[in-house]
């Protein structure tokens, strides 16, 4: 008997999925366990295993189409079982009629521009502007027949003047219109939109500190042949910060607060198919070698997407660092349902007073961004200093 296949949900919040790849054709044979196709999800593309042994009989959703989870997308059966082509709604497949072509339109006849008052309704087939709009074309020299309205009933206003003005190609009536480059949302991107407008909606606040890194540079180079990074002893060090102030480890979800015992820290990965962050599980208990290794498989696997759903799941505190670029500072964005994400900026040598002295010292700036409704500016602060502190003498992590 025929086996449906239908796209399952790989992870927490995924409603669709888009098939990248079959790797089985119609009418091949298929063992329950082998990848039968590969998926891009929200963050991830990973192959999905057959549910069932048999012939893979009929193909519904084809590659590069987005299916919401549970939708039919596949059968499996025996060799020579008959099957409706369906599409992955579960309807009969019917191709629709295509609309006849539109009738080209006639050239378009430049309007007449007359002077309006405010009393005044420009006639059909005159063009509508305010008579600031008028005076603003006169003086920018932008010929009003040629704009679009954006008052009511299509009236021209000053700002379409203004405008106008700065986009050459639209200044006069008759030039062709500049043409934008349309390129599609990905998964990846509407994930990315849909999680930052979350983030935008949270009473987020932030607070910024600089730690000399000496010391920390310093441990960094004796564990260089270890490749050790800046990031996997800021990564430690944040975990065991988290620890000893629980409520920055935390999410706000569902008008509730959840604190973990454990700290599971995401690094922001920028990759070529938008930003990925990857999350180390149990960062307090592992060493600065450990956490060196996982991070870079994650990098590595994230940049060559191949990283699965455990991979991205889990985290309750996040780490975006764009030291490298040469960024001095930044605030970096909520990653609901996270409380608490650590923008870090490059180290550079700064000026620090010592000792009624100045000396230069490799100084590395780190602004916490927080969700208002699970972290308080105080714990924040307490938060941030005790990291800031472990940074500057990473003994006393010990």
């Amino acid at each position: 008997m025929a086996v449906e296949v239908s796209l399952p949900r790989l992870g927490q919040g995924m409603e669709a999925g888009t098939i990248v790849r079959w790797l089985k054709s119609e009418g091949d044979p298929v063992e329950k366990g082998e990848a039968l196709y590969e998926l891009d999800t929200d963050k991830v593309t990973q192959e999905v295993e057959a549910e069932a042994s048999g012939t893979l009989l009929k193909i519904l959703a084809q590659e590069g189409e987005e299916i919401a989870v549970g939708k039919r997308i596949a059968v499996i059966g025996e060799q020579g079982e008959e099957v409706a082509a369906q599409s992955p709604d579960g309807d009969s497949a019917k191709e629709e009629p295509k609309p006849a072509a539109p009738e080209a339109a006639s050239e378009p006849v430049a309007a007449e521009i007359v002077a309006e008052g405010p009393d005044h309704h420009a006639s059909e087939g005159r063009v509508k502007a305010s008579p600031l709009a008028r005076r603003v074309a006169r003086e920018r020299g932008i010929e009003l027949a040629g704009l679009t309205g954006t008052g009511p009933e299509g009236r021209i206003v000053a700002e379409d003047v203004e405008r106008a003005a700065a986009t050459p190609a639209h200044a006069t009536a008759g030039a062709a219109p500049l043409e934008a480059e349309v390129v599609p949302l990905t998964s990846i991107r509407r994930t990315i939109a849909r999680r930052l407008t979350e983030a935008w909606e949270a009473p987020a606040f932030q607070i910024s500190m600089s730690a000399d890194m000496t010391r920390a540079v310093a441990l960094r180079e004796r564990l260089r042949d270890e490749k050790v990074t800046v990031t996997d002893v800021l990564t430690k060090l944040a975990a065991i910060a988290l620890l000893r102030h629980r409520e920055v480890n935390a999410h706000f979800a569902d008008e509730e607060l959840r604190i973990f015992p454990t700290a599971n820290v995401g690094l922001a990965v920028a990759t070529d198919r938008g930003l990925i962050v990857p999350v180390i599980r149990e960062c307090e208990r592992k060493s600065l070698v450990q956490i060196a290794v996982e991070r870079g498989l994650l990098v590595e696997r994230a940049r060559a997407a191949k990283l699965t759903q455990d991979d991205l799941e889990g985290g309750t505190f996040t780490i975006s660092n764009l030291g490298m670029y040469g960024v001095e500072q930044f605030i970096a964005v909520l990653n609901p349902p996270q409380a608490a994400i650590l923008a870090v900026g490059a180290i550079e040598e700064r000026p620090v007073a010592e000792n009624g002295e100045l000396v230069a010292r490799p100084m590395m700036s780190m602004t916490l961004t927080c969700d208002h409704r699970a972290v308080d500016g105080s714990t924040a602060s307490e938060f941030l200093r005790e990291l800031k502190t472990l940074l500057e003498e990473p003994g006393l992590a010990l």
